[in-house]
């Protein structure tokens, strides 16, 4: 019975969500949309012309604000997105998608042929693993996905580039910190007004690559 109110509390407080609502009007797929403007807009990232590959794109809110960014008046991409995830994205004009885990060797050379050659100027992951509720394990998932997406910045960034990436406060959380300190020159939290107060998820920006 807990549960299903649990349940019931939460559809209302989403429903009642504004960043819910203003995501229905203009469009975006999720009110994640809105974390990401906001660190774009601090960090003064992502320009007409720009590389971007966004991992764990699905549903693909984030490819949208990056399309949006990279649009030119007739519609084109200035640039590239290249997007992928393990689910199904429905598909979005200008953005290339991938579908599969990019820790299989077949699915980063789908990648690697998509890119041409060419280095990448923003990674985005919004990537979470899922949750179990017992925190040594869930702190151990978290910190296998920041791994990830730390790791295929580090092997396919341009030396300043940039890589998004969310992460949760709580145990492991500063070594992860620590451990993107140790390849990249300025690394930067952001808590965007988008993310719910209770939520623990905190973005991690991390900006030119050490050489």
């Amino acid at each position: 019975m807990a549960k299903k109110k649990f349940s019931k509390n939460w559809v209302n407080q989403h429903i009642q969500d504004p960043y819910v609502k203003l995501a229905q009007q203009k469009g975006y797929r999720a009110r994640a949309a809105f974390k990401l403007l906001e660190i774009l807009d601090s960090e003064k990232l992502l320009e007409p012309g720009d590389v971007v590959v966004d991992l764990g794109a699905t549903p693909g809110s984030w490819s949208q604000v990056a399309r949006e960014r990279l649009k030119r008046s007739d519609g084109s991409i200035n640039g590239q997105i290249i997007a992928l995830d393990m689910l199904e994205m429905e598909p979005i004009a200008g953005v290339e998608f991938i579908l599969g885990d990019f820790r299989e060797d077949s699915v980063l050379r789908t990648l690697e042929d998509k890119l041409q050659g060419k280095s990448v100027d923003l990674v985005l992951s919004d990537m979470a693993p899922n949750l179990t509720g017992v925190a040594s394990a869930d702190s151990a998932r978290i910190a296998h996905v920041c791994e990830l997406a730390q790791d295929f910045a580090a092997r396919h960034l341009k030396p300043d580039g940039a890589l998004i990436m969310k992460a949760f406060h709580g145990s492991g959380f500063s070594q992860i910190v620590q451990n993107l300190k140790t390849q990249f020159v300025k690394v930067v939290e952001r808590k965007p007004k988008a993310s719910r107060d209770k939520s623990s998820e905190t973005f991690l920006v991390a900006r030119g690559l050490k050489a």
